[in-house]
């Protein structure tokens, strides 16, 4: 494993363990599952762990990993507090312990405002005393770093970067959004600054891997190099030497060992030519088919109507991905086949999403159109004949 130093001489794994997309089993997290992928890559050296408030069992399932093989010591772990969700300090407080209790620690050495958007926002959170509660926490010791998550364009960003004195934050960040979110200006204005960036959605929600048109699948299937699509995009990232650590959400064996070989392997100034060429042809095939740019992260969940927006959106894209037989079988799965029924024609278009979304997508505009060609003739009389037979 290869390590890069943050601004307090912490050497963290250029290869962070992404802790939203644990595996679930029905509703909870697999847990024994989760523990032999978790330690696989402890034990090949990777130390930075990511997870946050939000994330459904998730907290809970790190904190129990780690106290099951004794191991909290050995890694450096990151959580984050969802500063919309509360009011005053108190709040902020209450959430932290409850953090804690989860995941079984009495500090966290990674500590992030969780989606922090803009100026405004962190003005508002300084009013109600949070400033003075997060440094409290690092005299205490009960937090170590302090820094935050962001979604947004690139000058806003670099003015949070300039409001605290952050030890560290995190950014989307991959080849599709080199110019977009906080972008290449936002990693190179933090790293000047002193601050290590932590890369969230590498291969935006596996985008850039599972749902990749079949013109760019043709890309790689020809390449005499051999190169995988996820080592290619980790290339990518590990070639900049302003990164320094990039989380990836494995929730396989397999996904663990491959991205511990790419992290082994890469190193700054390791993208040749021949990558770079190959991004680039494979960016003009994605442009061409990609209807809506969602990362499947679920901030715009749950929807007051039901709507599986996320999975609306990838049946959406795969429909122009991966074909429209195929688009429409998996929309017909992960919709109709529910208990509840999650159509993307249930949206009365509140708007509660759009509020969350950090891709700003127009969700309701474009649930309008994903339901348009994802609920035809057959899809409602399917649906209908679903329907009839649950009451059975």
């Amino acid at each position: 494993m290869q390590y890069r130093r943050d601004k307090k001489g912490n050497e963290l794994s250029v290869l962070g363990y992404g802790c939203m997309r644990f595996t679930k089993n029905g509703s909870s997290v697999d847990l024994d599952k989760a523990e032999k992928e978790v330690m696989a890559a402890i034990k090949a050296g990777v130390n930075y762990f990511d997870t946050a408030y939000v994330y459904a069992g998730n907290e809970a399932a790190v904190g129990e990993i780690l106290d099951r093989n004794h191991c909290r010591e050995q890694i450096y772990l990151a959580t984050k507090l969802p500063h919309y969700l509360i009011k005053s300090v108190a709040g902020a407080e209450k959430m932290f312990q409850e953090e804690l209790r989860r995941l079984k620690t009495d500090y966290i050495d990674y500590y992030l405002m969780h989606m922090l958007t803009d100026i405004p926002t962190w003005e508002k959170l300084k009013k109600i005393g949070m400033q003075d509660w997060i440094e409290e926490k690092l005299a205490s010791g009960q937090i170590r770093n302090i820094g935050f998550s962001y979604h947004g364009n690139t000058e806003m960003f670099k003015q949070l970067v300039d409001a605290c004195d952050w030890d560290f934050c995190q950014i989307q960040y991959n080849y599709m959004d080199e110019y977009s979110q906080a972008g290449v200006e936002g990693l190179r204005y933090a790293n000047a600054k002193g601050l290590p960036v932590i890369i969230m959605e590498p291969l935006r929600g596996g985008r850039l891997v599972n749902l990749l048109p079949e013109s760019a699948k043709k890309l790689f299937r020809a390449d005499k190099e051999g190169r995988t699509p996820a080592q290619l995009a980790l290339k990518w990232l590990y070639n900049q030497p302003e990164v320094t650590c990039v989380l990836s959400g494995m929730n396989s064996m397999e996904m663990v060992e491959q991205n511990l070989k790419t992290a082994s392997e890469s190193h700054v100034g390791c993208l040749t030519a021949s990558d770079a060429a190959l991004i680039e042809q494979v960016k003009e095939e994605i442009k061409k088919h990609v209807k809506v740019g969602c990362t499947g992260c679920g901030y715009c969940m749950p929807c007051p109507r039901g709507v599986d927006i996320p999975g609306t959106f990838r049946c959406y894209n795969a429909m122009y991905s991966e074909g429209k037989k195929s688009g429409r079988k998996d929309y017909l799965q992960c919709t109709a086949f529910r208990k509840d029924t999650a159509s993307a024609s249930q949206c009365v278009g509140c708007g509660k999403c759009e509020k969350h979304c950090p891709q700003h997508i127009e969700i309701r505009k474009e649930l309008k159109c994903a339901a348009s060609e994802l609920e035809d003739v057959k899809y409602k009389v399917m649906k209908s004949a679903i329907q009839i037979l649950k009451l059975w």
